[in-house]
C-alpha cells in the first residue's frame, strides 16, 4: 500500500510502512437489560399487543412505556393496551438499505415512519416501517394498523410487527358533487 502521507501525525509513507499494525476481529460478548417497561413491552409484542404506561398526574399514555415520567418527574402509575393501529406523523422515502448501499432499480424503497399509535397520547408513537403503500400514496395523517409476524415466529422484538399498512375503507363514502353556484 502507497500512502503519500497520512493525516494522523504527519507521518511519511516510508514511516507509515515501518509503524507497527496490528488487525484482529475482536469477539465481544456482552448483556443487555431491558429494564421491567421495556421488558414488558417486548413481552407483550410477542403476544401481539401494544402496551404503554400511563402518568395519571399528567394525564399522558406513553408508547414506549417507560417507568418514569420526564414531564413531572414522578414513576409512572399503570399499564394500558393500546391499539395496534395509528397514524403517520412523518415518513422518510429511502433508496439505500441500512448499510448505504443504493437499493436496486425496480425494488421498492425502504419508508420508515413515525406512527401515532392510537389511544396512546398525542405525539407518541413507534419508528416503524411502512408496506403495501405506494410512496406518492403516502400522506401526512394517513390511518395504518400494524401487520405482524405470524404467531410461531415472533420472539418479542419490536421487529414482531413486520410493518404498518394503510387501512383501507370497506365502503369509502361517495364524493358528493359540487354545489351548484346561483
Amino acid at each position: 500500500m502507497k500512502i503519500d502521507k497520512v493525516p494522523v501525525k504527519g507521518l511519511s509513507s516510508k514511516e507509515y510502512e515501518k509503524a507497527l499494525k496490528i488487525s484482529w476481529d475482536p469477539v465481544l460478548k456482552y448483556n443487555w437489560d431491558n429494564g421491567k417497561a421495556i421488558g414488558r413491552y417486548l413481552h407483550e409484542l410477542k403476544k401481539g399487543r401494544i402496551i404503554a404506561r400511563v402518568c395519571d398526574k399528567c394525564n399522558r399514555i406513553m408508547i414506549p412505556p417507560r417507568m418514569f415520567c420526564e414531564y413531572c418527574f414522578r414513576p409512572t402509575d399503570r399499564w394500558q393496551y393500546v391499539k395496534d393501529t395509528g397514524k403517520v406523523n412523518t415518513f422518510a422515502v429511502s433508496r439505500v438499505y441500512w448499510n448505504a448501499q443504493r437499493i436496486p432499480q425496480g425494488e421498492p424503497p425502504i419508508i420508515p415512519a413515525v406512527i401515532e399509535i392510537d389511544g396512546a397520547s398525542e405525539g407518541m408513537g413507534l419508528l416503524h416501517l411502512l408496506g403495501n403503500v405506494e410512496p406518492e400514496d403516502i400522506k401526512i395523517g394517513m390511518k395504518v394498523r400494524a401487520v405482524w409476524k405470524p404467531e410461531n415466529e415472533r420472539t418479542g422484538s419490536i421487529t414482531d410487527i413486520l410493518y404498518f399498512e394503510p387501512v383501507r375503507e370497506k365502503n369509502p363514502p361517495k364524493a358528493k358533487p359540487a354545489a351548484k353556484r346561483r
